[in-house]
């Protein structure tokens, strides 16, 4: 009688769910059309974590042109430091995205909690990050929205790249003036609307995140985003004194974050750099040979559309209660 209760308080959606093996947990994020939930597969015999998107309240530029891209490219990749995912479901107006569950939260939550991450472990875990971002490149993917709060951590804090909402394929001679994510990893020439080399998107913003783990804070204020492109241009990356960095950590961050794209570091730099090549012997796995789930023979041809950044407080708020 009990089991008919508790069947009969579910929604429908739950129902639906604990039939295929699904048991729901508590909710892990929320947004104004998607939550993410924690689950429990029986198939998998594991916890997962379920991104649940809701059709009736998403935007239509959402529905018809980011989440199938979002779609597209999670069915295709396959990488150690990227979100797996398991399974793609549907019922009535809702899609459910059940991917890997990384236990302990964000890049952002982490330093928030810690600190600047010693040198060390940020250069592993940046590897991991920098790694990551070379397979998808090497697949002809840009993932467009690279920020410690798209950098989840399992339980060993391995990174784990996720939320391809804004990501794309593109062509080598593929030229944007998308401007997408948040403008707080954005490089000067998004933020101008200059045409740019879609992977330097993700280039810069993996920059921004390496001087973030070893400082603690924003490489550059973007509450003024007048002022931000003003300091980007005039080089202005300083660091605290307060703040113990290395020479060779500044070095690199100085070369990624480089306003000039043509001496803007690539991935086999900054991979090559002294700092990146000390003091980590530990193998990693995943670097760019490997391949997707499934190939594409052709990469996609896509319209740009203008994605609007969340409205949300600015980045250096975010980090400023940390120094």
């Amino acid at each position: 009688m009990s089991g008919v209760v508790k069947d009969f308080a579910c929604t429908d959606d739950e129902v639906y769910l604990r039939k295929l093996g699904y048991s729901i947990g508590t909710t892990i994020g929320e947004g104004s059309y998607a939550k993410v939930k924690s689950a429990y597969s029986e198939k998998l015999q594991k916890r997962v974590a379920m991104k649940i998107i809701n059709r009736r309240k998403a935007p239509k530029d959402f529905r018809e042109k980011f989440l199938p891209r979002e779609l597209k490219v999670l069915k295709a990749v396959n990488h150690p430091y990227i979100i797996k995912l398991f399974e793609i479901l549907e019922f009535e107006h809702k899609i459910y995205i059940i991917m890997e569950h990384a236990g302990h939260g964000d890049l952002l939550e982490y330093i928030k909690l810690r600190g600047a991450v010693p040198e060390d472990r940020t250069r592993h875990m940046f590897r991991q990050l920098v790694q990551a971002i070379a397979y998808l490149h090497s697949n002809n993917i840009a993932h467009r929205d690279l920020k410690c709060e798209n950098l989840l951590l399992d339980y060993q804090n391995n990174i784990k790249v996720s939320d391809f909402g804004f990501s794309r394929y593109f062509e080598e001679s593929t030229l944007s003036k998308t401007f997408c994510g948040s403008a707080a990893y954005a490089a000067p020439e998004i933020l101008q609307g200059i045409p740019y080399y879609v992977p330097l998107h993700d280039i810069w913003a993996a920059g921004v995140i390496l001087y973030i783990m070893v400082c603690a804070s924003m490489p550059y204020d973007d509450s003024n985003i007048k002022k931000m492109i003003k300091d980007q241009l005039e080089r202005k990356v300083g660091f605290s004194r307060s703040r113990v960095v290395s020479p060779e950590a500044k070095d690199l961050i100085r070369k990624i974050l480089e306003v000039n794209t043509h001496k803007r570091f690539t991935i086999p730099q900054i991979l090559g750099h002294p700092w990146m090549e000390a003091g980590d012997t530990e193998p990693t796995p995943g670097t760019s040979h490997e391949k997707p789930r499934t190939t594409t023979s052709k990469t996609e041809q896509v319209d740009d559309a203008v994605a609007n950044q969340d409205k949300g407080a600015p980045q250096s708020e975010v980090l400023a209660a940390m120094v």
